[in-house]
């Protein structure tokens, strides 16, 4: 059996952390144990439940202005959180937080591992905070053994940033639970979208990066053409007030939907007719990949192609959407062939064959 350590933040809203519980449910427990080091109790998703899986609650040792010391002097201030366990792997999920690389590079694990979820070089120069937080604690990415990135399309960009030319990057795009999407879709919900209109969707955090400003600008356009249209947007976060006034702006109140955060959003996404994302920038876009499961038509930007081969982007989102039509049927896609290459690269990238 291969001992398995991962260390992340919390289990709360987000990609992140539903990617996490995405590959919790997929590892193979016959060939591992793993432990799961959280520094937060709170979960919005449903944890798995396996005899080799095992949760570690983690104080936080670190306060919030701690992300502005540089990492390598919180690296020796630091002791191993794991009681000196013994890893064949150390995984480092979150990327973002110094408890979890603490956790991972205090440890004593054969191989040390941080996972990727952006693109680093776009982030860098769109946000200047994170630009002030990389400065601090881009000190420990020599300290890992390899990386994994959720998509081809950012480990150029990565190594460029980091200037780790040489090291291990393994792409692993987002595991897609597609048992766990069609067993949702079917349960009740209180929501009955106009069938005499093209009712459209997104899910994601309302943020800069995901763009739904640039968004509410082409559904401006799309409102000049046609009238027939209704978007739903199921997702919260903290340019939520900013987008609202937007929509207000722009006399989008009657075309535009804001659902809020929804713990099943398939049941929704299952009753719609088109899905759309035109984000800034990606690490990978999953639920661009749940949409696809769904058998839903994809109106994603052209710049989100990187982040998602094999689905192609549209140069005009406004034009695509003018001449959308709704589906006459939807097939639904279990991903097989897309989680099964995912399943061999996480073995190899643990060690698991």
């Amino acid at each position: 059996m291969k001992r398995i350590a991962i260390f992340q933040s919390d289990l709360r809203v987000g990609g992140i952390q539903k990617a996490l519980i995405n590959i919790l449910n997929e590892i193979d427990y016959r060939r591992c144990q793993v432990d799961l080091y959280l520094y937060d109790e709170g979960s919005f998703f449903d944890m798995p439940a396996h005899e080799h899986l095992r949760v570690i609650h983690l104080r936080p040792h670190f306060a919030a202005w701690d992300r502005l010391v540089y990492f390598n002097l919180l690296f020796a201030l630091s002791r191993d959180v794991t009681g000196g366990r013994e890893y064949d792997a150390a995984v480092d999920f979150n990327s973002y937080q110094n408890e979890c690389a603490v956790g991972v590079l205090k440890s004593r694990a054969r191989k040390k591992i941080m996972w990727i979820h952006n693109d680093m070089e776009i982030k860098l120069k769109n946000e200047p905070k994170y630009r002030i937080l990389w400065h601090f604690f881009k000190g420990k990415l020599s300290r890992y053994d390899a990386f994994a990135a959720v998509s081809p399309g950012i480990v150029e960009g990565f190594r460029r940033v980091s200037g780790l030319g040489d090291v291990s990057i393994t792409p692993i795009p987002n595991h897609i639970d597609t048992a766990e999407i069609f067993r949702k879709k079917d349960l009740p919900v209180d929501f009955a979208p106009d069938p005499a209109l093209l009712n459209l969707c997104s899910v994601g955090r309302i943020c800069h990066q995901k763009g739904y400003d640039l968004l509410m600008g082409e559904l401006a356009k799309v409102k000049a053409a046609r009238q027939d249209f209704h978007f739903y947007l199921i997702g919260d976060g903290p340019d939520r007030g900013a987008l609202e006034s937007q929509i207000r702006a722009l006399g989008l109140e009657t075309y535009v939907t804001l659902l809020g955060n929804q713990p099943n959003p398939f049941c929704y996404l299952d009753k719609l007719d088109g899905f759309v994302l035109t984000s800034r920038y990606e690490g990978q876009g999953m639920a661009i990949w749940e949409a696809k499961a769904l058998g839903l038509p994809l109106y994603i930007s052209k710049n989100l192609e990187p982040y998602n081969p094999g689905i192609p982007g549209w140069a005009d989102v406004a034009e695509a959407l003018i001449r959308a039509e709704k589906p006459r049927e939807k097939r639904y896609d279990d991903l097989a062939s897309y989680n099964a290459a995912i399943s061999r690269s996480l073995r190899e990238l643990l060690d698991l064959e």
